[in-house]
C-alpha cells in the first residue's frame, strides 16, 4: 500500500516511505496496526524542542515557580534522540531490500539536515563579530570551520559559539547514521542488529564514567543511549509478534521506571541519560501503540500548539540562540524590571523564536524537502 504522507512528514512521523511492510524472507514485518504516519510523534518532538528553548531560558526563570522544571528542558535532546532511532531505523528496516539503498537514504538525509544547517553556519561567520567574537576573516581562519563541515564538532575539546552550540547533538546523529546505515542493510538478522544495539546502550554509561582525556562532554559515545534505544524500539516492533495493548504496557512500564529514577537515584550520576533513556523510550513506545486513540493526551500530541512546533521543530532547534543573541537588546531593556522583566524577555525569546522558525519551515525547509520525491 502506498503512503500517502507527504515527503517533508519523514522523521516526524512517518514509518515507512513506500510499503507497510518489508521483503520477504528479511524476518521483519511492520504491525498491521501500526499507520504509516503516527501524529503523535509530531507532538513529542514540539515538546522535546519547547523544552531545550526553555531551558536556554532558565536564568530568566529563576524564582519563579517553574524554575526548577526548565533545569530538565536539556533532556529534550534525549527525547529527540529516542525519536530520531526509531524514526530513521524503521525506515531503514523497510528500505534495505530496495534499489538505491545507500543513495536514496543519504540524499533524502542529506535534504532534511543540509540547507538548515548550512545556512546557520553562513549567518554566524558571516556576521562573526556578532555571532563569534572575532571579525569574520579571521574568525574563518581561527574558528574550526572544518569540523562543522565533517560534523566532528563534538568529538574535540572545542569552545563552540552559543549561536553554533547546538550542532552538537546534530554532529551525533549524523555519525550514527553514516555507520548504522550500511549496518542494517549488512546484518541480515533482527537478533544480530539488537546485540549491537544492546551493547551500544550500555557501553554509553561506561564511557561516561570512564572519564577518559579524550572524551568530550558531547562526545558521540556518551550519548548513544537514545538512540540506540528508538533504534531498538523499531527493530522490536518489526520483530516480536505482540499485542498493541503489550506494547501499550511495555511503554508505561519504561516511563513508570525510568522517570522516578532520573529525579532520584540516577540524578548527577552517570546512569541519568540512561535512566531519562527509558523514560522517553517508554513514552515513545506508548505514544506508538496509542496512536490515534481517542482521549485527551493524544489530542494534544496530534494537533494543537504542540505539533505545530513538532513541525518546525528542526529550524526552531538551531536557530534559536542566534535569535536570543540578535535581540539581546531587549534583554537589557528588560534587566530593571525584575521578575517581571525576565518572564517579558523568556515570552519574547519565544515568540521570536517561534517566527523564525514558521518562516524556516514555510519559506525555506518545506520546500526544499519536496525534492525527497526524487529519492524514493
Amino acid at each position: 500500500m502506498e503512503s500517502t504522507a507527504n515527503p517533508v512528514h519523514e522523521e516526524v512521523g512517518l514509518i515507512s516511505p513506500r510499503k507497510t511492510s518489508t521483503s520477504p524472507g528479511s524476518g521483519l514485518q511492520r504491525p498491521s496496526w501500526l499507520p504509516s504516519y503516527i501524529q503523535e510523534l509530531q507532538g513529542l518532538r514540539g515538546l522535546a524542542v519547547l523544552g531545550v528553548v526553555i531551558y536556554h531560558c532558565h536564568p530568566r526563570l529563576e524564582g519563579t515557580w517553574f524554575y526548577r522544571a526548565s533545569l530538565w528542558g536539556w533532556a529534550g535532546v534525549n527525547l529527540f534522540f529516542v525519536l530520531s532511532g526509531f524514526l530513521i531505523t524503521s525506515i531503514l528496516l523497510e528500505s534495505r531490500g530496495r534499489p538505491h539503498y545507500f543513495r536514496n537514504f543519504y540524499a533524502r538525509r542529506a535534504l532534511r539536515i543540509w540547507p538548515v544547517y548550512v545556512l546557520v553556519l553562513i549567518v554566524c561567520y558571516l556576521n562573526a563579530p556578532w555571532f563569534i567574537g572575532p571579525p569574520v576573516l579571521e574568525a574563518i581562519r581561527t574558528a574550526p570551520w572544518w569540523a562543522y563541515i565533517l560534523f566532528v564538532q563534538n568529538l574535540f575539546h572545542l569552545l563552540l559559539p552559543p549561536a553554533i552550540g547546538p550542532t552538537w547533538s546534530l554532529a551525533i546523529e549524523e555519525q550514527y547514521y553514516f555507520l548504522w546505515t550500511p549496518i542494517v542493510r549488512v546484518l541480515a538478522r533482527p537478533w544480530s542488529l539488537a546485540v549491537f544495539l544492546c551493547a551500544a546502550l550500555v557501553a554509553s554509561p561506561l564511557f561516561r564514567m570512564s572519564h577518559l582525556a579524550w572524551i568530550t562532554p558531547t562526545h558521540t559515545l556518551t550519548h548513544l543511549d537514545g538512540i540506540a534505544m528508538g533504534s531498538l524500539i523499531a527493530i522490536s516492533l518489526h520483530t516480536l509478534p505482540l499485542s498493541r495493548r503489550t506494547w501499550l504496557a511495555l511503554g508505561l512500564t519504561g516511563m513508570a521506571l525510568g522517570f522516578p529514577a532520573a529525579f532520584t537515584v540516577a540524578g548527577g550520576t552517570a546512569s541519568l541519560d540512561t535512566a531519562l533513556t527509558m523514560g522517553f523510550g517508554g513514552t515513545v513506545l506508548a505514544s506508538i501503540a496509542s496512536t490515534g486513540a481517542h482521549n485527551p493526551l493524544n489530542a494534544v500530541l496530534r494537533r494543537g500548539p504542540l505539533a505545530f512546533y513538532g513541525r518546525v521543530s528542526y529550524g526552531m532547534y538551531m536557530t534559536h540562540i542566534m535569535a536570543f543573541i540578535y535581540f539581546g537588546w531587549f534583554d537589557r531593556k528588560m534587566d530593571a524590571h525584575g521578575i517581571i522583566g525576565n518572564l517579558a524577555v523568556v515570552a519574547f525569546r519565544l515568540a521570536v523564536s517561534t517566527l523564525v522558525a514558521t518562516f524556516l519551515w514555510y519559506g525555506f525547509e518545506s520546500r526544499i524537502l519536496k525534492l525527497k520525491r526524487r529519492f524514493s
